[in-house]
């Protein structure tokens, strides 16, 4: 697995950067770059039920492990669920289960440094690489406006 890190400062609250990043609408817009029509569904519990999916309904099941709104939420992702079907345990997801996907906002004199550190595959460091480059513009932008 490979260990990245990215981070963007944005001229808004980390109030209003949460709610770009998490909001229904908006985590579609930034998520594109990943694959369009994302969405993502939550309890918003630790230790509760996430799902990332794409625009047919495929994508992962995760669960949030640390969670302190509006600074700090990170995701255990477990599995995937394709066709309706979740799988947790087979051999390819057994791989990657467990990694963590952590986003940090932290406040800096009125404006929000997001951070993410996140765990991938080799074969994926260049997905992520687009499109958290890429989403966080969008973030910046939707953000400062």
């Amino acid at each position: 697995m490979e260990i990245l890190n990215y981070e963007i400062l944005i001229h808004a609250s980390p109030q209003k950067v949460w709610r770009i990043l998490w909001d229904p609408d908006t985590y579609t817009e930034w998520t594109q770059y990943f694959a369009p029509g994302s969405s993502m569904h939550s309890d918003w519990q630790v230790n509760g039920r996430t799902v990332f999916l794409d625009a047919n309904g495929d994508g992962m099941v995760s669960t949030i492990t640390e969670l302190e709104e509006f600074k700090v939420v990170t995701f255990k992702h477990l599995g995937m669920l394709e066709d309706g079907i979740e799988d947790l345990d087979s051999e390819s997801v057994k791989k990657w289960s467990g990694v963590l996907e952590k986003y940090v906002l932290e406040d800096v004199n009125g404006s929000t440094l997001l951070s993410v550190e996140l765990e991938t595959s080799k074969q994926h460091v260049e997905l992520m690489n687009n499109g958290l480059k890429k989403g966080f513009e969008i973030v910046k932008q939707l953000a400062e406006a």
